[in-house]
């Protein structure tokens, strides 16, 4: 049986995971986590997710480390480093789906991957990661003629713009077009633009309510559109990606992999 903790465990995306985690076959809730002088602090897990009823919700890393083989993390950056470095020492393996983290702060995540291994994912959803593939096919068949525009429209508590999702849906469409969103994402438009320049890749976002997370990719040309679109209506499907991840874990040697390597699309 393998033992998950859950980080962030008072969150909405905690909750959903302590939910899963109590729910899937071959998978225990070892450990609910989340920061100090959060009030649910020595409490039990159950006042979060009926199913976790038994777990007490600890600050402690170290304490909540030991009752796990394997940390989920859907936090902030800052806590995430946190979490990598106290898994690098305790020699346990982690799932990260925390978006918003900055190029050195993803090469420390490098750096830890060297000891333990380590799955890390803007999105663990399974249907995201097909639409991924289904990107990375279009842009490749497609070619240059059909201007590529990236929609993503989130909660209004969602702190980081561009989405993740969205970045990585611009990434995989710009390597197969043999190019990169350094070189040719447009990520703002305000007032006369001018035309758009041929080759770029543009990037427009939306907030509001409690929308969990709508992404298309626009594949627009003379005379016709493709979309690729994936809506979640629930956190569920990031929680099950990412116990599925986790399992991933259980017999991998150290090192990053991607949802690419957990369902096996590379």
């Amino acid at each position: 049986m393998l033992r998950v903790g859950v980080a962030g465990a008072s969150g909405r995306m905690g909750r959903a995971l302590l939910e899963a985690a109590t729910t899937t076959e071959g998978i225990a809730l070892g450990a609910a986590l989340d920061v100090a002088g959060s009030p649910f602090v020595g409490r039990d897990a159950g006042e979060l997710a009926a199913g976790a009823k038994g777990v007490k919700v600890v600050a402690d890393l170290a304490q909540g480390l030991a009752a796990c083989d394997v940390l989920v993390d859907f936090t902030r950056p800052e806590g995430t480093l946190a979490h990598v470095a106290a898994c690098r020492a305790a020699k346990k393996k982690i799932v990260i789906g925390t978006t918003g983290l900055e190029p050195a702060q993803v090469e420390r995540i490098r750096e830890a991957a060297r000891d333990i291994a380590i799955v890390m994912a803007p999105n663990m959803s399974v249907g995201v990661n097909v639409a991924l593939k289904l990107v990375e096919l279009a842009a490749r068949a497609l070619g240059p003629d059909y201007d590529v525009e990236v929609f993503e429209m989130h909660h209004k508590l969602k702190v980081d713009a561009p989405s993740g999702t969205a970045l990585r849906l611009g990434e995989v469409a710009a390597k197969a077009r043999a190019t990169s969103l350094e070189k040719d994402g447009v990520f703002a438009r305000h007032g006369v633009t001018g035309e758009r320049r041929a080759g770029t890749l543009g990037f427009s976002v939306a907030r509001g309510g409690d929308v969990v997370g709508d992404h298309t990719v626009f594949f627009a040309s003379a005379g016709e559109r493709i979309e690729i679109t994936h809506r979640a209506t629930s956190r569920t499907n990031f929680a099950q990606g990412a116990l599925r991840a986790a399992r991933f874990l259980e017999s991998r040697a150290p090192g990053l992999y991607g949802m690419e390597d957990v369902l096996g699309l590379r």
